[in-house]
């Protein structure tokens, strides 16, 4: 399991990690143009966020702004970009994020288009990374309705679909929130393949997906949600024999083969 980042960025670290991160987006297709926004938390209070009209692949420490909570500007010479309310609206919601990262990854926003929920259980390491997906409702962007349309979901998820406009991944810190955005991009390509190229796609059973849970929980990852699945179709788990029993049946053999060879007058 990878450590997560326990304690807060520095300025420093915070600004050029954003850097880092904002070119491995670009260069993964997905942002395009100016597209996306990605922000630190750097005290309780404290995040460092990208600028707007900066595309995530073109980035520099210096454009960087510090904010805190309330939406106040702090530090940096540029304006943030008007989507960083959904931002600040996950840190106020949940205490443990240390990072957030809005993107459009073309085929997961594909689902969000088409108001698709990424819940399918397909894949053991979907269910534990990313639970299931939900499609927040449509919100206009830049404004309070993309955060309202989010709140919801922010306690019990770390990944979301916002309808008609691309996906929002948070984490502990910075590579886990783009982890949860590479792994969800992967995971839609995934479904789409599976369901709409192969027409087949074998969905993991609730025995399958509960033991899956419980590896999530002890790699500390609290929510994500659970992928739905039919009880009605749930094999029976295999239970472990009954050692007396097997030995109950094993005496009980042998007992009627000697009674067999005494009425037989054979030898026994």
């Amino acid at each position: 399991m990878r450590l997560y980042q326990k304690k807060y960025y520095s300025d420093f670290e915070a600004k050029k990690l954003i850097c880092d991160i904002g070119k491995r987006v670009y260069q993964k297709n997905f942002v395009a143009a100016n597209d996306g926004n990605i922000s630190v938390r750097v005290g309780p209070d404290t995040i460092w966020t990208t600028p707007t009209g900066v595309s995530k692949g073109f980035m520099t420490p210096d454009m960087m702004v510090k904010m805190n909570l309330d939406g106040k500007v702090l530090a940096g010479n540029r304006k943030p970009s008007s989507e960083v309310k959904m931002h600040l609206r996950v840190y106020r919601e949940s205490e443990e994020t240390n990072a957030v990262v809005h993107a459009h990854p073309p085929v997961a926003t594909s689902y969000a288009i088409a108001g698709i929920n990424l819940e399918k259980p397909v894949s053991p390491e979907a269910v534990v990374l990313l639970g299931r997906i939900p499609v927040a409702p449509y919100a206009t962007p830049g404004t309070e309705e993309v955060p309202d349309s989010i709140t919801p979901l922010i306690k019990d998820h770390h990944a979301v679909l916002l309808a008609n406009h691309g996906a929002l991944t948070w984490g502990r810190d910075l590579i886990e929130a783009y982890y949860r955005m590479e792994s969800l991009e992967h995971y839609a390509l995934m479904l789409t393949y599976s369901t709409n190229i192969l027409n087949k796609a074998n969905e993991l059973n609730c025995n399958q997906i509960s033991d899956l849970i419980n590896i999530r929980n002890n790699m500390g990852i609290k929510t994500g949600g659970v992928p739905p699945c039919d009880i009605t179709e749930q094999p029976p788990r295999q239970q472990e024999p009954d050692k007396e029993a097997v030995i109950q049946e094993i005496v009980e053999k042998v007992t009627n083969r000697v009674i067999e060879q005494l009425q037989k007058g054979g030898a026994i």
